[in-house]
């Protein structure tokens, strides 16, 4: 098991705060119940400096998120940008990096209503290289359908990124390495393809793209709605549908689409090779694509990059002498 990747500084309500004192009491609500939501997006590295992938849409969906589950907060987007600005800088991340703003319910109420609890916000970054391993961006990640179903609608909501879901992707997770595939994908409670354990699936068949469609089992991916913006930019038919199992067993590509996964094809499903065991073309085209603009490579026609580095931001040479929160 390798260790977390520790960086310095996080951000704590507000405060840049040393790693290890950005701590909850053990009797946080977020603790018992899973009282959380949380986004996470990629800062990447690009010639104009570090740059966030659609930050706008992150940080929606984190308020969202967060309405669903009844907690609010004061903190602005751009307070909040701001923040993760300044802990790219002073943790030395300025070529790429992994943000995880979040909000949870502290110390408070004893039982499970959230309500008695305060709310923080935290943002924490750090280096995270190709979630399922570098190689499986072009060689393909191998893929098993899990035994844990996805909720199912009206249970718990799938729309909010909430920790708590998370729950059911460590089962899928788990199970998947213990049968020895790098990654689960999730069944609805029809016997439907619903999604992986922590990012959205796609299958090509005679040259189209399918996704499932929304359907309340699974979280609405922004990396799911940037792969349909750039299939529909190429010419590449999309259609949202209900994917039966056996689809996966006969599509020409499959791939996963997530901020930490990026686009990764996957090579075989349930030990069956799928097209020709490796990473297909129309996988190819929208995997280098996608990262042509997120790295500043390509045209951003759609405005989906944001600047990543601030004025207000120290140098991890100078952060020593920075105000640090108690």
């Amino acid at each position: 098991m390798s260790a977390f990747p520790a960086t310095e500084w996080v951000w704590a309500d507000g405060k840049i705060v040393r790693w290890q004192d950005a701590t909850l009491h053990v009797m946080s609500h977020v603790v018992h119940y899973g009282s959380s939501v949380f986004e996470g997006m990629r800062a990447y590295g690009t010639k104009n400096g570090p740059m966030f992938f659609r930050y706008a849409e992150h940080m929606q969906r984190l308020r969202e998120s967060a309405a669903i589950y009844r907690m609010t907060y004061d903190y602005a987007d751009e307070e909040l940008a701001e923040g993760a600005r300044e802990l790219i800088a002073r943790n030395g991340l300025q070529t790429g990096a992994y943000v995880r703003p979040f909000v949870l319910r502290g110390i408070g109420a004893a039982g499970v209503d959230p309500m008695g609890s305060p709310v923080h916000v935290y943002i924490v970054v750090w280096d995270w290289g190709a979630y399922l391993g570098p190689e499986a961006l072009e060689k393909g990640a191998t893929a098993g359908v899990s035994s844990w179903f996805r909720p199912a609608p009206n249970t718990h909501p799938t729309m909010a990124k909430a920790g708590g879901n998370y729950l059911n992707s460590s089962l899928m997770k788990v199970e998947a390495h213990n049968n020895g595939f790098d990654e689960g994908i999730g069944l609805s409670v029809d016997g439907l393809v619903s999604e992986g354990s922590g990012q959205n699936i796609f299958l090509v068949k005679n040259g189209t793209l399918f996704t499932p469609e929304i359907d309340a089992t699974f979280l609405q991916g922004i990396t799911r709605d940037s792969v349909i913006t750039i299939a529909e930019d190429m010419g590449i038919p999309v259609r949202e549908s209900r994917i039966p199992r056996e689809m996966l067993y006969v599509a020409d590509e499959v791939f996963f689409a997530g901020t930490a996964s990026e686009i990764t094809p996957v090579r075989s499903v349930d030990h069956w090779t799928v097209g020709a065991g490796k990473r297909g073309p129309i996988t190819q085209k929208i995997q280098e694509r996608f990262m042509a603009i997120a790295r500043g490579e390509a045209p951003d026609t759609h405005g989906w990059l944001t600047p990543a580095s601030t004025k207000k931001a120290v140098s991890a040479e100078s952060s020593q002498k920075a105000k640090v929160g108690a």
